[in-house]
């Protein structure tokens, strides 16, 4: 009894300093911050065209018509603010500089707030105008704010370190206390966020493959068929009978996209979590290019990123900067890098990983630690 009760004991402590004591997955958060600025930035200048049938003041959802919805649903949309199609111009230009400044990571902590906000705005003013996948990027918005999105691969960061900002973002003794519940509290929002985010997708997937479960044409094998054959969805037709006549292969996409998706969740906590979210990679590809809704694609891929580990990001920054390093001297506009000429392995410049994705394994521990910047969200 008194182990059992040590253990819990055990496990509490470290459940607690799991929340505490450092932000993790920073990499995985900026990667968000990044994709879903940039998706919806794409996804503005793609309806620019369109942007007065859909947002405008010329649009076939009237004002009148988006109030009597505002006063079911207690949504607002600033929008909605004025009927002047200058107003409406100001309004896209802003969501657009936004969007911008959300990527680049400029003043992260109230640009996540303004970016939440414009695509709340523009999501509820036509609802029904869109194809979906603005429903994730609005979610995704929101528990962005609270994460510390920022500290990584942005403008802030790049700025803190000019300016020597350093620390490994652990919530240490602080000489200020105030400062120091600030800190916490920074972290533990961070990690609730993140967590939260996680959540949310599993909760997607596993609800969406329970719900096809329950459909006769998902069990015979015939869905894609059907899907294939609506013209809704069909932005290249004659791709998408090419794709029809393969009656096996879809019987076999259809099955193991309903797999794929109720066991999810439960693969999270193991390696066969890098193969399915492979697998989901090409079936969100393949919506994307079949049906046409590339929004709702990138939406559900960006999301995915969260489950990938900061060490991950680290060797792919690592491998991304010897192949452009590689380019510059095959162009002849740069000398070799140091570490370069030594023939450093990837591992060897990269931080350890043990406290920010959990505990330290034997490579990770041969690893020399860097300390990240601090200070900046």
């Amino acid at each position: 009894m008194a182990t059992e009760q040590l253990s819990v004991r055990d496990r509490s402590r470290r459940l607690y300093a799991l929340l505490t004591e450092r932000p993790i997955s920073l990499y995985a958060t900026a990667a968000l911050r990044i994709g879903y600025g940039l998706l919806y930035l794409g996804f503005l200048l793609r309806e620019f065209p369109h942007r007065d049938e859909i947002w405008g003041p010329g649009s076939p959802w009237t004002p009148e018509l988006a109030a009597q919805l505002y006063d079911q649903t207690g949504w607002a949309s600033m929008l909605a603010l004025s009927d002047s199609r200058t107003y409406f111009e100001l309004c896209y230009t802003l969501a657009v500089v936004v969007s911008v400044l959300f990527a680049l990571g400029w003043r992260t902590r109230a640009v996540s707030v303004f970016f939440a906000l414009v695509v709340a705005s523009f999501h509820a003013r036509s609802i029904f105008m869109t194809d979906g996948g603005d429903n994730l990027i609005l979610l995704m918005a929101f528990y962005l704010v609270l994460t510390a999105c920022g500290r990584r691969w942005s403008l802030d960061a790049r700025r803190a370190a000019r300016h020597g900002a350093a620390g490994d973002g652990r919530t240490a003794a602080p000489t200020n206390q105030l400062r120091g519940a600030r800190v916490m509290l920074v972290t533990v929002l961070h990690n609730c966020g993140l967590i939260v985010i996680a959540v949310q997708v599993c909760f997607l997937y596993g609800s969406a493959g329970l719900y096809k479960v329950q459909g006769g044409t998902w069990g015979s094998g015939t869905a894609l068929h059907y899907v294939l054959n609506l013209e809704l969805f069909r932005p290249w037709p004659e791709l998408s009978r090419i794709a029809d006549e393969q009656t096996v292969l879809l019987a076999i996409a259809g099955y193991a996209t309903v797999l794929l998706q109720v066991a999810f969740p439960f693969v999270l906590f193991g390696r066969l979590k890098y193969p399915v979210l492979t697998m989901l990679l090409g079936m969100h590809i393949g919506i994307a290019v079949l049906m046409g809704l590339p929004l709702f694609s990138g939406a559900m891929i960006v999301a995915d990123l969260v489950f990938l580990p900061d060490r991950f990001y680290l060797a792919l920054r690592y491998l991304c900067g010897r192949v452009v390093r590689s380019a510059v001297r095959r162009a002849g506009l740069g000398k070799p890098t140091k570490q370069a000429a030594e023939g450093l392995p990837p591992t060897a410049l990269l931080p350890q990983q043990g406290g920010a994705d959990g505990p330290a394994d034997s490579r990770d521990r041969a690893v020399p630690r860097v300390p990240p910047s601090r200070g900046v969200r």
